[in-house]
């Protein structure tokens, strides 16, 4: 699929009256089963892209060309609609009218820029610190002007509610959303009480990261304007295990075989990689027969 017909199918589930999960992807592979199993929208994280890309916590440590390497390289393989984390956008709104045209171009369908003062300053407590609001506002706005496709997403994050309490988060969603934003993504919010008090303040679709017991609930959140709901990264996590204990059973003679279902692994990874493809056009263009 076209990246622009990627972007419109994004923009159609920030429209339905449902709530999504996206897959939690991070190469082209995971992205290539999501595709197969039949999600719509995958996520890369700010956290698992530094895992992947330099083995690191997440803490503001990858460039911008890095993050839009990792995406082409996602985007390419499969037909997801690709929601990137951004971050702070890698600097101020001038930053982050290039990182908008870089992830862009990568084939991301929607990207979040946060309100996070990134990266950590020297001599500040560890707890997070919040941009002013006239700064996100100018971030934001900077972000709708660079985008070159008019159906590429962009999402305002806050993490506003845990820092500095609900009526200042209010009022930083109502100022987000008069900025020409695509959507609200809320982190740190635990209650449904507290959900339905930040509804109030926008009419704009909602995402909801990191969602507890009150709100494990999809029917509910999508009746109240939450369209994706991010659960976690769970995939990269079990993906780390599973090298891990496979390097584990090598490392002390044990056979690998029992970390594996009934499917053939050899099957399905050729499956994965588009073997028969390759074989078909291997025949056509090398030469090779049988």
């Amino acid at each position: 699929m076209l990246a622009t017909d990627l972007r419109k199918r994004f923009r159609k589930c920030l429209s339905e009256q449902s709530c999504l999960q996206p897959a939690s992807v991070f190469d082209p592979i995971s992205a290539r089963i999501a595709d197969m199993l039949g999600f719509k929208i995958g996520m890369l994280g700010g956290s698992v892209a530094s895992a992947v890309i330099l083995g690191a916590p997440d803490l503001a440590l990858i460039t911008l060309t890095e993050l839009a390497g990792l995406v082409r390289r996602i985007t390419r393989a499969s037909n997801l609609s690709l929601m990137v984390d951004a971050d702070h956008g890698y600097g101020n709104a001038l930053n982050v009218m290039r990182t908008v045209r870089e992830l862009e171009a990568s084939g991301a369908s929607a990207l979040t820029i946060e309100d996070t003062d990134l990266p950590a300053r020297f001599g500040t407590p560890h707890t997070k610190k919040l941009i002013p609001i006239p700064e996100m506002i100018g971030k934001l706005r900077s972000a709708v002007q660079a985008r070159d496709d008019p159906s590429t997403v962009i999402i305002g994050r806050t993490d506003a509610f845990p820092i500095e309490g609900p009526v200042q988060t209010t009022e930083r969603i109502q100022a987000y959303s008069n900025a020409g934003i695509d959507a609200i993504f809320l982190v740190g919010i635990s209650t449904r009480r507290e959900l339905e008090g930040i509804r109030a303040a926008t009419n704009l679709p909602l995402i909801l990261g990191a969602t507890t017991p009150d709100l494990d609930d999809s029917d509910y959140l999508a009746s109240i304007g939450v369209r994706i709901m991010v659960k976690g990264h769970e995939s990269f996590r079990a993906a780390v295990e599973a090298v891990y204990n496979s390097f584990y059973c090598q490392l002390g003679g044990k056979k690998t075989s029992a970390l594996f279902d009934t499917t053939d692994p050899a099957t399905s990874l050729a499956k994965l990689l588009n073997q028969h493809a390759y074989d078909e056009l291997k025949k056509e263009f090398l030469g090779e027969s049988g």
